[in-house]
């Protein structure tokens, strides 16, 4: 399973440089970025300090679509309340939640919006979860390097599924394969992407454990071919 940490629309290029160090520290490598600032001048590099290679093989996208189309789940960080998800996961929770159905994941997104604003709600809407870091208080905020390090920090852990030598089950047949067919299923009796409904059953969907994934698949096989 790989993950990697796209940053949208970042602004400052001290803050990709930082967040390339925070992720190389815990033990990450791939970042994508949406609209970038100059991730590859002197100040991104410098407070890189020893990650510059993340920033040299970052891919950069022109849009959301682009940076997230071969992914299977794509999570979302936002500071915000419930605006565009009925649930919000603490950052604390997200660990759990991959790992339990690791097996059928093949490549996990965590999206960061800019610095700003964050993310507009269209982008957590379109994302399958929505993370958020447990503050004491709301203000002073993060800042973007911040927000990546506590995310990887709570992520590191997941590398030691990735050990030289051991295989790794490819997704597709799993977690992919019943959000394709739950899209196309809900499409099919009426319930169109955009509506509420829509995107509250497909947030649930999200959270579902790994032993669940072959049963719902199987009743979705059995909705759309009924004996």
């Amino acid at each position: 399973m790989e993950i990697c940490f796209i940053l949208y629309k970042p602004a400052v290029p001290g803050n990709v440089g930082a967040a390339a160090r925070a992720m190389n520290t815990m033990g990450f490598s791939l970042l994508r970025l949406i609209k970038p600032c100059d991730h590859l001048g002197d100040e991104a590099r410098m407070l890189a300090h020893g990650s510059q290679h993340i920033l040299e093989n970052a891919a950069t996208f022109d849009s959301f679509e682009q940076a997230v189309h071969d992914l299977d789940l794509v999570i979302c960080t936002t500071a915000r309340g419930r605006t565009a998800k009925h649930d919000y996961h603490s950052s604390r929770e997200i660990l759990g939640l991959i790992e339990n159905k690791s097996t059928h994941l093949g490549r996990v997104g965590i999206l960061f919006g800019t610095e700003e604003s964050g993310l507009p709600n269209k982008l957590i809407l379109q994302s399958d979860l929505a993370m958020s870091i447990p503050m004491k208080a709301s203000y002073p905020s993060l800042n973007l390097g911040q927000a990546v390090m506590l995310t990887a920090y709570e992520l590191a852990p997941l590398n030691e599924l990735s050990k030289p030598g051991q295989d790794l089950v490819k997704s597709g047949e799993g977690w992919g394969e019943l959000k394709s067919s739950a899209e196309i299923l809900l499409e099919e009796v009426g319930i169109l992407k955009g509506t509420p409904l829509y995107h509250r059953i497909m947030e649930r969907l999200s959270i579902i454990g790994a032993n669940d994934i072959p049963l719902f698949l199987s009743v979705i096989k059995r909705i759309k071919s009924p004996l």
